[in-house]
């Protein structure tokens, strides 16, 4: 299992962006790849631009059984329950991965719900502000992050397994946090940004202001062109985190408000000052 071959069987099932994103660079790589999604039109589509070699609209049994990998690239609560419907198809030793958003709420029961296979979960910090499998891009994960984020159920053997799953994918920098600690980076990084992207849209009605924005409002709203169950779903499992993350948020917006209204100038350029500071960081 630490071993990355080209003779294994990979299954993904959810052929969305990720999913998708995922077959198209493990086929180039040289990796046996099929996938399942519900939608039939997705599945057609990644077989005639050869993105996976098979693809099924429902659930085959063999296909299932012969994958000695499976990668899991649904929603969290339908990920889940696909779970505990057919996860006694698995073949033992079968290795579970995933690249869920959100963690803590679902790796455990996952975990528990598996006899004979480890499931060790994964976020890639890539994506586009588009969806499906039409849009799938294995270049949106080189440079990027990856996050393995074991148990103390998971083996170190499973650990550097989908560490190098990583590595081989093409993401720069692969960290390892636990499946709480991943909630609450991700519940800043990820889910308050979208919220701030979605306000800012929607704080507006003004149909004309694409006739005079620049790029900056462009750039701080490119996610706000979101899907809104997907998202919906990732919010409301880790609502504390981001409800937190949300109040300290406005604190700091009523502190400019509050410098602004009382001509703080100086209190003012030195936020702009920290904030440049910290920018830094991000800069490749």
């Amino acid at each position: 299992m630490n071993k990355w071959i080209c003779d294994n069987n990979i299954l993904i099932v959810g052929l969305g962006l990720m999913g998708g994103s995922y077959a198209k660079a493990l086929k180039r790589l040289g990796y046996s790849v099929c996938a399942i999604d519900k939608n039939e039109e997705s599945i057609k589509y990644a077989e005639e631009n050869s993105i996976i070699d098979k693809g099924y609209s429902y659930v085959d049994t063999q296909a299932v059984q012969n994958a000695d990998v499976l990668i899991f690239a649904l929603y969290p609560n339908d990920f889940l329950s696909w779970i505990k419907q057919y996860s006694h198809l698995f073949k033992k030793g079968a290795i579970i991965t995933d690249v869920t958003g959100v963690k803590e709420c679902i790796v455990y029961d996952i975990q528990r719900e598996l006899k004979n296979n480890e499931f060790i979960a994964a976020h890639p910090m890539a994506g586009r502000e588009v969806y499906g499998v039409q849009n799938a891009d294995d270049k949106i994960f080189i440079g990027a992050n990856f996050i393995v984020t074991p148990t103390e159920s998971n083996s170190q053997e499973a650990i550097e397994w989908c560490k190098g799953l990583g590595k081989i994918l093409g993401f720069s920098r692969i960290s390892v946090l636990s499946p709480k600690e991943h909630d609450e980076m991700i519940g800043f990084l990820s889910q308050l940004t979208h919220c701030i992207a979605v306000a800012l849209m929607t704080c507006s009605d003004n149909e004309h202001l694409v006739d005079y924005t620049g790029d900056s409002f462009r750039d701080l709203t490119r996610i706000a062109r979101i899907n809104d169950k997907m998202w919906g779903e990732l919010f409301l499992l880790n609502k504390e985190v981001l409800i937190k993350e949300m109040d300290i948020f406005i604190s700091e917006f009523e502190s400019l408000r509050d410098m602004l209204y009382k001509n703080n100038i100086e209190g003012l350029r030195e936020k702009m000052r920290l904030s440049t500071k910290r920018r830094a960081y991000f800069d490749k």
